[in-house]
């Protein structure tokens, strides 16, 4: 029997936190104090804190960490360009390191030993929350249930949470294992098990088949400060308030499916699918922000850093020294990303149809063929035997 007093559950209100605050109880003798972060799940934080002390906790925190997420999290991948293996714009990734901080703080302030979290042992999200306690407070363990337990399927769990009279949506018919939050929402398990089945829609919560889309489009214009998204057809707003806007908005326009067989930490290829509608409409029109803006050497650069920034914060490296020093970098590539994106949603397409910028590097005068052309060609010349001078002496003593 373990010698632990307390512990802080991450506690979501699924199944598995479900059923764990009784297991915790059960199995190590010890309190179990519920935290839960409200980062866009879209439930009743209230229903889902009543249910923790009903369940057994013999405290429950509730914290509405929407901004903080978004702000501090979000738009620093956003401005950084980050999306895992070319697809994945990381939601589930982003809110495992601002569930950890406030794991910790609650654990020094309730005294706890220890804290625990849901993830699996072939899981990334394990990695995500061990690693960044590990780099907040080295003294506290980590403890995680779902790797050492006695359940080998969700159906056990299931069967379980009934056992103990514990309410659960899940059911064996639509066994969908569903993390969401305002960037993005990721959903696994169950049909989508097999690459080759395609998503029932019954599988996705907020957008709208592009078959059954408006058939006519709708435009929008995304301004940017600093990297930044500040507002939405010329309505500033905060950003919670935005990607609000933006999910119901391009979800209902099919915007934001994903589905991908990504390749997880531990070195499992894993089939997921995500819906974030207002994640893409932004990093679609970050991006083509930058193209306009940034001049060449920068924005190649930039595109090697987007790789290896999104891989950080897959692998669970948020609160690593190396993250801290690509966002030094990331923020000041963004002094000169000002300015506004026009966006064209049409039947889960996002396309960029227009932009502009007072930071602009685009030259009319240089880039026209019209008359106001002011590009000298003759230099066109003496550039292509600059340019070609090593080809011509390579080819010269084949």
């Amino acid at each position: 029997m373990s010698s632990l007093n307390k512990v802080v559950l991450a506690y979501s209100g699924g199944l598995d936190t479900s059923i764990m605050i009784p297991w915790l109880k059960e199995k190590y003798g010890c309190e179990v104090v519920a935290f839960a972060a409200d980062v866009g799940q879209q439930e009743d934080m209230d229903k889902v804190k009543e249910k923790a002390l009903a369940t057994g906790a013999c405290e429950a925190y509730v914290l509405d960490l929407k901004e903080e997420f978004l702000r501090d999290y979000c738009f620093k991948a956003l401005k950084a360009g980050a999306i895992y293996e070319g697809k994945y714009p990381l939601g589930t990734a982003l809110n495992r390191p601002i569930i950890s901080k406030y794991l910790v703080e609650i654990a020094k302030k309730t005294g706890a030993d220890a804290v625990v979290h849901g993830a699996t042992g072939k899981g990334n999200d394990q990695v995500r929350f061990e690693v960044s306690v590990m780099a907040l407070d080295a003294n506290l363990k980590c403890i995680a249930p779902v790797r050492t337990w006695e359940f080998k399927s969700r159906q056990e769990e299931i069967a379980y949470a009934q056992e103990k009279n514990i309410p659960i949506e899940v059911s064996v018919e639509k066994p969908y294992s569903i993390d969401r939050n305002l960037w993005s929402i990721s959903i696994e398990c169950g049909v989508l098990e097999d690459p080759w089945n395609e998503p029932p829609e019954d599988a996705y919560l907020i957008t709208t088949s592009p078959e059954k889309a408006p058939n006519e489009p709708l435009y929008l214009e995304i301004e940017f400060e600093k990297g930044e998204p500040v507002a939405v057809n010329g309505k500033r707003m905060n950003p919670v308030e935005m990607i609000v806007e933006l999910n119901e908005m391009a979800g209902k326009h099919g915007v934001g499916r994903v589905d991908i067989v990504e390749d997880r930490l531990v070195g499992i290829k894993s089939r997921e699918i995500y819906e974030a509608p207002g994640a893409t409409v932004l990093l679609t029109a970050h991006k083509e922000l930058e193209y306009l803006v940034l001049d060449r050497e920068t924005f190649r650069y930039k595109e090697h850093l987007a790789i290896k920034y999104a891989d950080l914060v897959y692998y669970g490296y948020w609160f690593s020294p190396l993250r801290e020093a690509l966002d030094a970098f990331v923020d000041e590539t963004q002094k000169r990303v000002n300015g506004v994106v026009r966006l064209k949603l049409y039947k889960g397409n996002c396309v960029p149809v227009g932009r502009k910028s007072p930071n602009s590097l685009y030259n009319f005068n240089l880039a026209t063929y019209d008359p106001e052309d002011s590009f000298d060609h003759r230099t066109g010349e003496g550039f292509c035997k600059v340019w070609g001078l090593p080809l011509m002496v390579a080819g010269s003593r084949k």
